[in-house]
């Protein structure tokens, strides 16, 4: 008898962990079908002249143990230090040694944990630190009332601060309707006009009156000023190694898992292992049609890039983690007209990446924690000054000394925020890249002149947004729930700003649906829809 066949749109972690449940868990062979040339959508590693880029900064760290122990059977933890912790005598915790699992075998064998020096299939434990750089300094992110705020801030503006939060606290904004009074809410307008305003606004390009609250309800849903004030008091008392830190808010975490060559190592590495298994890994394959008869999806029709002819591929299981905008198209005519109006409504914000290598840093390390050529410490730096467009900055170095081929040198990522066609993203890549030295240098990041190489790299749809249309999104998910065998996951499957842990979890809770015969998606979308689920990137 014939294996049953799902087809999995999307090589990124939640298609990718599909593949791998579905080989893990049932008889159906999964064949994953990428648009792009490169495996791990969002969360690929781009790699420039030996040189390795993060898209948007990806930590490996998750409230669910499930996830924490599914990366970490793919690339155990480290056992020794990595080149940096070495060099500055930096303790890190240390494994030694754990159990892997091969896909479809119940028992696990012992694995030694590798050395990063000499192996490459190994993950870091890495120290996490993110800081805002605003009014020409550093501000801790999250924002803290501590002596350095208060001194960089003011005495004024630090007491506005206070006062603002205590009339909340008192009286607060009872019904949240746009992500404004939910910032609002949990910080204090003057708080949120300092720190969050403008940021935001630079990020999705609307005032965020017009964002509905459910963004900040996913992204930074446990956090307030009540509770990063009890953290930082916390911490003067003890500070804990524990990879999980399962009583910490996520966007108040100190160390994090990292792949030692970036995040799209995990998910290369996972196609690989999908790949010996039988399945099918197929790139630059767009989705352009979708059959479908009696509430079953019956076969996708692709088109080949490269070539532009078309296939067809059937199956009995379909997975998608393509733009919903998209997906709808491919139903044509077979979606109702108020469907397809809400698919095309749908807005996306996108994303420009300029890879800087770099001689040295002009900024200096203010700080007690060592690093190596004394550059600051940060994994990423909120940019939160007017006079220039940039949104964030990456220290590769910091994420892994491995992404960065000479040590002696500084590899950044400097991010814009725009959308696909607009001025700025029609821009020649030396233009971008020209604009993105100028705008360090004038922040005091850098020199000029010790600009080495730089590249751009352009990313569509990065983040689905929370304006448009999107307070109809429930007739979509109405309209392809129809579809038995159907699976919506990942970040611009569900239109939902998801970090991987969550693309993952919705990956294998709609595999354990298949396995169990429950017919109903509700616990599909309901991933990240509760506080253990969520991951603030």
């Amino acid at each position: 008898m014939p294996r049953k066949t799902a087809i999995i749109i999307g090589a990124g972690p939640a298609g990718l962990t599909a593949a791998y449940e579905l080989l893990d868990k049932t008889d159906v062979v999964p064949v994953v079908l990428e648009m792009s040339g490169d495996i791990g959508g969002l969360s690929k590693t781009v790699n420039f002249k030996g040189n390795r880029i993060d898209i948007g900064g990806h930590r490996f760290f998750s409230k669910s143990d499930r996830v924490m122990d599914w990366w970490r059977n793919i690339l155990p933890l480290q056992g020794e230090p990595a080149r940096d912790d070495r060099i500055l005598g930096r303790p890190v915790p240390l494994s030694s040694g754990g159990l892997q699992r091969a896909i479809g075998h119940k028992q696990a064998r012992p694995v030694p944990a590798p050395d990063p020096e000499t192996n490459d299939e190994v993950m870091l434990l890495r120290r996490r630190l993110s800081r805002i750089f605003f009014l020409r300094t550093f501000f801790p992110y999250p924002v803290s009332l501590n002596v350095s705020t208060v001194l960089n801030l003011g005495l004024v503006r630090t007491m506005k601060i206070g006062f603002s939060y205590l009339k909340v606290c008192l009286l607060p904004i009872r019904k949240e309707e746009s992500l404004e009074d939910f910032f609002v809410n949990r910080f204090g307008r003057e708080l949120y006009e300092t720190f969050f305003k403008d940021y935001t606004e630079k990020v999705w390009g609307v005032p965020c009156q017009k964002i509905k609250p459910e963004w900040g309800a996913q992204r930074i849903k446990g956090l307030s000023v009540t509770k990063a004030l009890a953290h930082a008091f916390k911490r003067l008392w003890s500070r804990s190694d524990s990879v999980a830190q399962k009583d910490t808010e996520t966007s108040l975490i100190e160390q994090f898992m990292y792949p030692k060559h970036g995040p799209g190592q995990m998910w290369e590495t996972v196609a690989g292992l999908v790949r010996e298994r039988g399945a099918e890994v197929l790139l630059e394959k767009k989705v352009v049609g979708v059959e479908h008869e009696g509430g079953r999806i019956r076969a996708v029709t692709v088109r080949d890039i490269p070539s532009g002819t078309v296939e067809r591929f059937e199956g009995e299981f379909f997975f998608s983690s393509m733009p919903v905008k998209d997906l709808i198209v491919g139903f044509g005519s077979g979606a109702p007209g108020n469907v397809r109006e809400v698919a095309e409504g749908l807005a996306y914000r996108d994303f420009v990446t300029v890879g800087v290598l770099l001689d040295k840093l002009k900024i200096r390390n203010e700080t007690a924690i060592p690093t190596v050529n004394d550059i600051v410490p940060d994994n990423w730096i909120y940019i939160q000054e007017s006079d220039v467009r940039i949104g964030r900055v990456q220290i590769f170095n910091n994420w892994s000394p491995y992404m960065v081929q000479d040590p002696r040198k500084v590899w950044i990522g400097v991010e814009y925020f725009c959308q696909e066609g607009d001025a700025f993203w029609r821009q020649a890549d030396g233009a971008i890249a020209g604009l993105a030295a100028d705008e360090l240098a004038r922040i005091g990041f850098i020199e000029r002149r010790d600009v080495l190489d730089s590249v751009v790299i352009r990313m569509t749809k990065a983040y689905p947004a929370y304006f448009g249309t999107y307070d109809r999104f429930d007739e979509i998910r109405s309209f392809l729930d129809r579809f038995v065998n159907l699976f919506p996951i990942g970040r611009n499957g569900q239109h939902r700003y998801n970090n991987q842990d969550h693309s993952m979890l919705a990956a294998m809770t709609a595999v354990e649906n298949i396995v169990n015969g429950v017919v109903s998606k509700d616990n599909v979308w309901s991933v990240n829809a509760e506080q253990d689920y969520h991951e603030e990137k």
